[in-house]
């Protein structure tokens, strides 16, 4: 940042990777597109942070995913997929989105959601009554909890510009 303070409002970004990854390919046939994002954000907001919540499986092609994110400005931040032995696999990141939005949400003028999972409505209300700070959400129209929908100041519809 230069030394001249800017007008903009500060926002911080938490992305549900998995959860857009699957939302955007359900509704959509598409993958989202986090350059036309971060282009569009950075035009109205200082990005004080930005954090992208990941699966680790190792896998090559995620690898080189995860690398873009990081050369648009976002910190990867990776939890290993584990798989049961009943076969079923856990690989979420809840509660990690949860205690940083509460952590970064302080010193924040606006969050940015892009999730559909309803589980974060509760966050979302926490974060506008304990310490007034707004929370804008990204997500599919049929895939996004109406109680998430509900509890944003904004919800943002992923459309065709935001899509490859």
């Amino acid at each position: 940042m230069t030394s001249q303070q800017s007008s903009k409002p500060r926002v911080g970004i938490f992305v549900d990777v998995q959860n857009i990854y699957y939302t955007c390919r359900e509704s959509y046939g598409k993958n989202f597109d986090y350059n036309a994002f971060w282009r569009m954000i950075e035009q109205q907001y200082d990005i004080e942070c930005a954090f992208a919540y990941a699966i680790y499986r190792g896998d090559e092609k995620q690898n080189q995913f995860q690398n873009i994110l990081r050369a648009i400005g976002f910190e990867v931040k990776l939890k290993p997929f584990i798989q049961r032995r009943d076969g079923s696999a856990k690989g979420d990141w809840d509660v990690g989105i949860t205690i940083d939005m509460l952590e970064q949400g302080k010193q924040l003028d606006k969050v940015i959601l892009l999730s559909g999972d309803g589980d974060f409505a509760l966050l979302l209300g926490h974060l506008k009554n304990q310490y007034n700070v707004p929370c804008d959400v990204y997500g599919a129209d049929k895939l996004t909890a109406e109680v998430l929908k509900q509890s944003a100041e904004q919800f943002h519809l992923i459309d065709k510009q935001l899509l490859l």
